[in-house]
């Protein structure tokens, strides 16, 4: 096993000014490709473009507004001043009025603008804000979703790279022993049987190697496909170190769409109170018409103007607004109980995580211990096969459960470092690894 490795370090040496140094990949890497990659990153910027639309819009209520229009009109009766003024002790006075028409046409622009509107466009630009807000949260609560299938592929990954190493470890055993059978077989000096069921274990471990790598590669496709990276076979999968400190903050998005609706609503309280206020604007009216404007005594097509200032205030509502509120309160009330309902379970998640940790913590401490039993087991069965003593069968049963509690400990130290993810992710805390 020695030579083997000596051979391998020498044609390492001999060929790395041309090979491309390995890949060592994080997760938090691979969080942050996940989040890149997702179809739905491209939506927050799809939410701000409506956003700034939005406002735009809401910016628009105070501009001037300009509207064109034209009527005609004909009245089957008209006031006849002829008639009446005629009757009066005034010579010719009546010959000289004539007869309103009975038809009337204009054309107009009519120009109007806000001088006061009761914060309601302010209000409208802060309820829009806030549901951008509430918007870009959700959507970052569906992209939090990702870091569960991150770790899942991540961490089955690392159990396997760990499972190969220690099957090649086993299979160098193997073959050593096949080699040293293999030439005592020669000699006449041992059994066919024995080299007959190294070679039956040698198989096996070559077995498993295949579906290790089968496996390796089926997790390797899924990371890639929600990273939306080339699957590379040579890279290597960083185990992350964590520290838990006490009890961490809960920072969940999903915690924080509540806080955020809570403020949309307060939005809200503001918007129908803003509705409620006096409204003052002043016009404009530029036209030409027959009559024109209020002068009915003249019978041309001409031009003419008006302008003014005016208010508007619906001074009740019928309790309209106020139901609205009460509305919005019952509405603030039930997002406080379902935030205090999720925090709530999520506390629960973090216990339950968090007796797992010491579980595993407990086990790894006796791991060690186990190894170091098995290891002194298999070098003495290992002695008493050699000096004919037990049988091959017995010291391969050793050496494989030398292997297992070696597999078991690996298992262990990536089970603790998958919980402590998970335990960070469930609080919503950042992964800083050690």
């Amino acid at each position: 096993m020695k030579k083997r490795i000596v051979i391998s370090v020498l044609a390492l040496l001999a060929g790395i000014s041309g090979i491309r140094a390995q890949e060592v990949l994080t997760l938090q890497q691979c969080y942050q490709k996940a989040l890149e990659h997702s179809p739905l990153a491209s939506e927050l910027q799809s939410l701000q473009e409506i956003r700034n639309l939005k406002d735009r819009n809401l910016a628009a209520g105070w501009y001037p507004t300009l509207d064109a229009g034209g009527s005609f009109v004909y009245n089957t009766t008209v006031v006849d001043l002829s008639s009446t003024l005629g009757s009066l002790p005034i010579p010719g006075i009546g010959d000289k009025l004539e007869a309103l028409p009975h038809e009337q046409y204009r054309v107009t622009l009519e120009l109007n603008q806000m001088i006061w509107d009761g914060g309601a466009v302010k209000c409208a630009k802060a309820l829009e804000s806030a549901d951008l807000q509430v918007n870009a949260k959700l959507l970052d609560a569906e992209l939090y979703k990702l870091r569960g299938q991150v770790n899942q592929y991540y961490f089955s990954i690392l159990l396997l790279d760990r499972q190969k190493d220690l099957l090649l470890t086993c299979l160098d055993l193997i073959d050593e022993h096949i080699r040293t059978v293999g030439s005592a077989r020669a000699e006449g000096a041992a059994l066919k049987t024995d080299l007959d069921r190294l070679r039956g274990e040698q198989v096996k471990l070559l077995q498993q190697l295949r579906e290790n790598r089968i496996s390796r590669g089926a997790n390797l496709r899924m990371l890639s496909e929600i990273t939306g990276t080339p699957a590379d076979t040579t890279a290597e999968l960083a185990l992350p170190i964590f520290e838990i400190a006490g009890q961490p903050e809960l920072n969940r998005p999903e915690l924080q769409v509540f806080d955020l609706k809570n403020e949309q609503l307060n939005a809200s309280l503001e918007m129908i109170q803003s509705r409620r206020m006096p409204r003052a604007f002043v016009f404009a009216t530029a036209g030409m018409g027959n009559p024109p404007g209020n002068d009915f005594f003249s019978n041309e097509f001409a031009p003419y103007g008006v302008a003014g200032v005016g208010i508007k205030w619906n001074i009740f509502d019928w309790n309209k607004a106020e139901h609205e509120k009460r509305i919005v309160l019952l509405q603030k009330e039930m997002l406080q109980g379902r935030k205090a309902d999720l925090a709530a379970a999520l506390i629960r998640q973090l216990e339950a995580k968090r007796a797992e940790i010491e579980g595993i913590e407990a086990l790894l401490k006796t791991d060690n211990e186990l190894i170091a039993l098995r290891t002194t087991i298999a070098a003495t069965t290992l002695s008493q096969y050699r000096n004919g003593t037990i049988t091959l069968a017995e010291y391969l049963k050793d050496l494989q459960a030398e292997q297992e509690a070696m597999l078991t400990r690996e298992l262990h130290r990536i089970s603790l470092a998958r919980a402590k993810t998970e335990y960070l992710t469930i609080a919503g805390q950042d992964l800083h690894s050690n």
